[in-house]
């Protein structure tokens, strides 16, 4: 049987034992900033898959949009659900602050979620390529480019190797499920697209290190995987499981 919960299913009956339940789906970048956090502060949490195509009309009680992510606050009054993946994350990082993520610094914490909101026009610039739609626009990847040289030019202005300075953070964190899926557009669009290397030297040198981080290897899918799952969209219906292939 399929992990994920589709229209017409039953809703899950999990224990009532006070740990949070996380709503995900599998190849969702916005639910893999939570599990990233999740996984770095070792929270317990049950996860539950949702489909976003054909959601089950339960998860509207946790979700009024029913969008993932969302995280269920089990062991409080009245049990709430949090959603949108960067309030989620300052929750856990206020709640549960081993290792602290977010800036101590109010202004530096402002600018830090200034620049994470600043990675939005990169996403949407991406996405259509991103998620092989034959109606992507002629110039998406020039304003993908063009949006992510931002980001190139504040890790220069930083001069660290992390946005977050010698050790990862926050910035780090919510940008890195992007970088995790833009490789898959090497296998899916005809050109074979890859970031310039000298345009996006000092970003290519990040991933590489970012990469090798405990949590983001622990939360990764493999590039093949992301690839099949974006090109299961373009043959009616999103494969959402080819996530679990091997962990089934």
């Amino acid at each position: 049987t399929s992990p994920t919960y589709i229209a017409g299913s039953t809703k899950p009956e999990l224990p009532d034992d006070g740990v949070l339940r996380y709503f995900s789906m599998g190849f969702c970048p916005f639910s893999h900033r939570v599990h990233l956090l999740l996984t770095i502060k070792k929270i317990a949490h049950h996860k539950i898959y949702i489909d976003l195509i054909e959601k089950p009309e339960w998860y509207k009680d946790y979700s009024p949009l029913g969008k993932v992510p969302a995280l269920q606050l089990t062991h409080l009054k009245d049990q709430p659900t949090l959603v949108e993946s960067l309030v989620i994350a300052e929750y856990l990082d206020e709640e549960y602050p081993s290792p602290r993520l977010f800036p101590s610094d109010p202004l530096q914490k402002a600018l830090d979620k200034i620049l994470i909101e600043r990675f939005s026009p990169v996403v949407s610039a991406v996405y259509p390529v991103l998620t092989c739609n034959p109606n992507a626009p002629a110039d998406a990847l020039k304003k993908f480019e063009t949006a992510l040289d931002v980001f190139e030019q504040e890790l220069a202005k930083r001069g660290t190797p992390y946005f977050a300075g010698k050790t990862i953070g926050i910035v780090d964190y919510m940008i890195w499920p992007w970088f995790e899926r833009f490789p898959s557009m090497k296998i899916n669009t005809e050109q074979k697209y890859e970031l310039d290397a000298k345009r996006f030297a000092k970003l290519l040198k990040w991933r590489d290190l970012v990469a090798q981080d405990e949590a983001v290897k622990k939360t990764a899918l493999d590039v093949q995987l992301h690839a099949e799952f974006q090109k299961s969209k373009t043959l009616g219906k999103p494969q959402y499981d080819i996530a679990f292939k091997g962990h089934l």
